[in-house]
């Protein structure tokens, strides 16, 4: 027979006794045998990355380090766009308008290489993202013009002048003025630490508005040059903003043209997370009630946040939901929605250009604004449209927006004039002559 024991314990919170049967069988010996030697062996297999990660930083930093000593290459930009996943953002604007305008300079993108179609398509020249290439490319650049943070390794050389264009005006707290970061792989202090090392080698960073530059420069402790322009990414919104352009769009995203359209963009959760980089989502809105209640009229695209890790089934939708969360730029998503579904994402703010009906779908508000960041304003009183929980609440707000004689909410107005104020199609100009001192 199997040995077996059995061990009576005290019980916790409870005036009795409890028995408990332990098996030392053999099989069960063996089972806890291998499992103790597997725990080990991925315990050293997890050193042994550590230990090759950290020899090929320290190593890719020395070749950096020694690559910045070369001769610059003077007008010569290194575009990046959200770490190398996107061809978009102000990045994008600023170099469509380069391009245009001043031929004369050499630009190039950093691109993590598993994202690299719409480049390719384009035939938009780039460099895959921490290659050697990369490295003396990056190395030896005059300018860098990003608008997410760059590997903390990365020394900034004298001669090379950093446009940081950030990527939204702040809803949610930032950097130095959060109180807890519950992302993963940090902690409240190693972030704040990190940020500000990384802020410290911008030389130039671009504001949307007054508002964000009181908050940029005591968040990211930034004293150097702020570029109060607006957003060289809402440019297009001005400039673009006609039928021709809407119908080219929706052709090429297929999607009907008979149809209003919903666009879904929220935001991610700090501590809702597989791993660094990648947080899950829960897709909390009810697709088969929207489509029952509003599929006559209506087609919803998604749009993930690009640290969001979720791949949604929207085959039983077919025809109604449409995941466009890889598309390459959400401004061509903005054009041809006719009203935004968000939560906490700064997308509203850019949105807002259209002067289109929103929506904000935020269940878990009191979380959100009392544990993981907080707001910076009021947003339940000056959101530029109706806060709704749940899927009821959501449809019925459409219905009301649907009707004959609708007309913006009155917080519209005072939020416009507070946050777009300075967005008129020329932001992509005012950075360019700023920082490249070229008309």
């Amino acid at each position: 027979n199997a040995p077996v024991r059995y061990e009576v314990f005290k019980k916790k919170k409870k005036q009795t006794l409890g028995i408990r049967v332990n098996d030392y069988s053999l099989n069960t010996r063996i089972k806890y045998f291998v499992k103790g030697k597997k725990k080990q062996f991925v315990s050293k297999i997890k050193k042994i990355k550590k230990m090759r990660n950290k020899f090929i930083t320290k190593t890719y930093k020395s070749l950096f380090m020694m690559a910045s000593r070369m001769p610059v290459k003077r007008k010569t930009i290194i575009f990046e766009s959200f770490n190398g996943k996107q061809y978009s953002c102000n990045p994008r604007a600023i170099y469509e308008y380069m391009r245009e305008n001043h031929p004369d300079y050499k630009m190039y993108w950093s691109v993590n290489k598993q994202y690299s179609a719409p480049f390719d398509e384009k035939g938009i020249p780039y460099i895959s993202r921490l290659s050697i290439k990369w490295l003396f490319a990056m190395a030896r650049a005059e300018y860098w013009v990003v608008n997410s943070r760059l590997p903390l390794w990365i020394p900034k050389p004298k001669h090379t002048t950093y446009l940081q264009t950030w990527h939204g005006t702040p809803l949610k707290r930032l950097a130095m003025d959060m109180e807890e970061v519950h992302m993963p792989g940090t902690n409240t202090k190693k972030y704040k630490r990190n940020f500000i090392k990384e802020a410290s080698n911008w030389d130039y960073l671009i504001s949307p508005n007054g508002y964000s530059t009181e908050i940029f420069a005591r968040a990211f402790q930034f004293n150097k040059t702020m570029i109060e322009s607006g957003y060289p990414r809402n440019d297009f919104l001005h400039n673009d903003n006609n039928e021709e352009t809407i119908s080219s769009i929706k052709s090429r995203l297929n999607i009907p043209s008979d149809k209003k359209v919903i666009l879904y963009a929220p935001t991610w959760r700090d501590d809702q997370f597989y791993a660094k980089g990648r947080y899950k989502f829960d897709l909390d809105l009810d697709l088969h009630q929207l489509r029952q209640e509003l599929g006559n009229e209506y087609i919803v695209i998604l749009r993930m946040h690009y640290l969001v890790a979720e791949n949604f089934d929207l085959g039983p939708f077919e025809g109604f939901a449409f995941d466009f969360s890889a598309y390459e730029d959400i401004r061509e998503l903005y054009m041809v929605s006719d009203l935004l579904i968000t939560d906490y994402s700064s997308v509203f703010f850019d949105f807002a250009n259209l002067k289109r009906p929103m929506l904000f779908f935020v269940p878990d508000i009191e979380t959100y604004r009392d544990k993981l960041r907080g707001f910076y304003f009021d947003f339940e009183k000056e959101a530029p449209g109706p806060l709704v929980k749940t899927t009821e609440e959501t449809i019925e707000a459409i219905k009301q927006i649907s009707s004959p004689g609708y007309k913006l909410p009155v917080s519209f107005g005072p939020f416009y004039d507070k946050f777009c104020y300075l967005e008129s199609g020329r932001s992509s100009e005012k950075v360019v002559h700023t920082v490249f001192k070229a008309e």
